[in-house]
């Protein structure tokens, strides 16, 4: 049953005679059970509404059903008739591009200027049209909180525990994280997973958190506005960026122990933005922040947010921004921001760019769920001036160009994971060679040795490996004003990396 506070607002409307309410939800069998509850404490009589049931008085199979209601025009007209009551109609979305069931709805709101109750419409995202904008209010229905998600979990092991031998080996952060990973999915699936996860193996443990994340994989691939992205190893696996990496690690206890945070003032991270030259670890941070934090990575692409109707990028967006919100808390990688909003300033596209770049704004601003934006961008120039602004991100690092013992750590992390082993090879006179090169740049370096090396059944050591430094012209060479530039740029505006 849903808290009365989730339900308080929509009370408060009906009281105040707003006829017609949108419940903005995906969850909406526990919609129906608030809405239940909404109609007792009013004293109203409820009245329920699907395409494949008709129009029935209450929510059990048992209630009476009304002759021929399942079409929406017929149920609409026989609400009409009823008089007062508070209507809920699931799924009335889909029909209302048809003129004559906005007809019925507008006269089912006109009846309640003089009768009590109201029309309320429940579904995700729902597109009212112009007809019924003036008259309608939407509101956004709370997902599951993590006391919900946490009761649930207990009372199933409870269940199960009395039925069968469970062992629950998690440690009390293992715990939390199983729960955060909930987060955003509805009870009716949490129930579903849990209780797959405890009857597989009659155990619940720290591998299970994994399965929960695989779990809201598939609901961002059936979107197909994010993508699901994996990420297999932590901070460990990136060199240097000192800075960067102490401060995330004061921000990890408020991800891993939300209601700690809470409790002691301090909200969800809003993310940062990562500014710098090409190739040297931005996008790296963002998977390895989500393995580090324990969450999942969700990644935007721009591209799959245009569309050639208008309207419809707008649209795109602003589903696949309540997507990363109902499945918070999680990591968003947004790569290379500037490619997104180049043109935000221009009418290059007819002025899309320019909305979905206000709306970004507003989002980031204004966000509800607990989503941790890591933005990269090679670019400044090219990005808004508004993305610049602090309050935006926590923070706007600059990455730069690797110094000596982040190159030599940097040669070790890809030489180990090409199976390679470092300590043969004299790593000062590599680390000297590879002065101005970024990461990207010292990785390719060692996979051309070895391709070289494997091509004549050599293995790879410290001369080979010099050699392909000394054919690689890294971008601090070819292109040495445009980092300057950035430097310059970056000295007063960011916080370095390092």
């Amino acid at each position: 049953m849903p808290l009365d506070s989730d339900f308080d607002e929509l009370e408060l409307l009906i009281r105040a005679k707003y006829a017609l309410i949108v419940l903005d939800t995906v969850e909406v069998e526990r919609a129906e059970q608030g809405l239940a509850m909404c109609a007792s404490r009013l004293n109203l009589l409820y009245f329920t509404w699907s395409r494949s049931r008709g129009l029935r008085r209450g929510v059990l199979a048992s209630d009476p059903v009304m002759n021929n209601s399942e079409e929406p025009a017929r149920a609409l007209a026989a609400a009409v008739e009823e008089g007062a009551g508070l209507f809920h109609f699931r799924g009335l979305g889909e029909h209302l591009d048809d003129a004559a069931v906005v007809s019925h709805v507008l006269d089912v709101v006109q009846q309640f200027g003089t009768r009590r109750g109201a029309l309320v419409l429940t579904g995700h995202n729902i597109r009212l049209p112009d007809a019924l904008r003036p008259h309608a209010t939407v509101i956004r229905l709370a997902g599951a909180t993590y006391d919900d998600h946490r009761q649930l979990l207990e009372k199933l092991i409870r269940e199960y525990s009395a039925k069968m031998p469970v062992r629950v080996e998690l440690s009390r952060e293992d715990r939390v994280r199983f729960i955060n990973n909930l987060m955003g999915l509805t009870l009716t699936e949490s129930e579903k997973i849990i209780t797959r996860l405890i009857v597989e193996d009659g155990a619940l443990d720290a591998k299970d958190i994994e399965r929960v994340n695989a779990a809201k994989r598939q609901i961002v691939e059936q979107d197909g506005l994010l993508e699901f992205y994996p990420h297999t190893s932590g901070l460990d696996q990136v060199a240097g960026l000192g800075g960067l990496k102490a401060w995330l690690q004061r921000r990890r206890a408020v991800v891993t122990d939300p209601r700690r945070a809470e409790e002691f003032g301090l909200g969800f991270p809003k993310g940062v933005l990562l500014l710098g030259v090409p190739g040297c670890g931005k996008s790296l941070c963002a998977k390895s922040v989500a393995h580090e934090w324990g969450l999942p990575l969700l990644k935007l692409d721009p591209s799959n947010l245009y569309d050639k109707y208008v309207g419809e990028s707008e649209h795109n967006f602003k589903r696949a921004m309540l997507t990363a919100e109902r499945l918070a808390p999680i990591v968003l990688w947004i790569d290379e921001l500037e490619k997104a909003f180049a043109s935000a300033s221009a009418d290059a596209d007819g002025g899309v760019s320019h909305r979905i770049f206000g709306t970004f704004l507003s989002w980031l601003q204004d966000r509800r769920g607990d989503v941790f934006v890591v933005a990269t961008s090679n670019d400044v120039a090219k990005l808004p001036p508004e993305f610049i602004r602090k309050g935006r991100f926590d923070e706007i690092f600059f990455v730069d160009l690797p110094g000596d013992a982040a190159r030599a750590e940097i040669l070790r992390i890809h030489l180990r994971k090409r199976k390679q082993d470092p300590e043969k090879l004299d790593l000062a006179d590599l680390v000297a060679a590879t002065k101005g090169f970024s990461g990207a740049e010292i990785e390719e370096s060692i996979v051309s040795a070895m391709y070289a090396a494997f091509a004549k059944g050599t293995t790879v050591d410290t001369d080979a490996l010099l050699a392909e430094i000394s054919a690689t012209r890294p971008l601090s060479k070819t292109m040495p004003e445009r980092l300057d530039a950035l430097r310059r740029w970056a000295s007063h505006r960011t916080v370095g990396a390092e």
